[in-house]
């Protein structure tokens, strides 16, 4: 099952939190959101199908989320867990630990936003840049 959440960059993009990354459908971002990748998010937590959801709650999911603006992919593994909430209205947040809140998508993860290519993190400075979030579970 793949699902896909189109966002946007903003000039406030640091991404070097070391343990998680954010994507939000809100359209302001400050300095102080340091692992959030992206605004403008065609999709929350909330906003996800129903079976993506379930498959999300199962421990025994795993999860590949690929990160792509222009030409540049970012590939994070991750799990599901069963005490998943996925009810966040603006927010999706992936996470290297087991920490679950209304905003967590998944745990367990590889990787965090301080792993994004700088390269990447550059483009995602122009709040023209588009980027694609995908949600892919085996």
């Amino acid at each position: 099952m793949r699902f896909e959440v189109k966002f946007s960059g903003h000039k406030n993009i640091r991404s070097n939190h070391k343990k998680t990354i954010e994507i939000t459908k809100d359209s302001k971002l400050t300095p102080k959101g340091d692992c959030i990748i992206g605004v403008n998010a065609s999709s929350s937590c909330l906003d996800l199908p129903i079976p993506l959801k379930k498959k999300l709650q199962d421990p025994k999911s795993k999860i590949t989320f690929e990160i792509q603006v222009e030409q540049l992919k970012f590939i994070v593994k991750g799990r599901g867990h069963q005490n998943l909430i996925l009810t966040h209205p603006e927010d999706i947040v992936i996470r290297k630990s087991n920490f679950v809140c209304p905003r967590t998508l998944a745990v367990n993860c590889d990787k965090a936003s301080d792993l994004l290519p700088r390269k990447m993190v550059n483009l995602l400075k122009n709040p023209k840049s588009q980027g694609t979030f995908a949600i892919i579970v085996e």
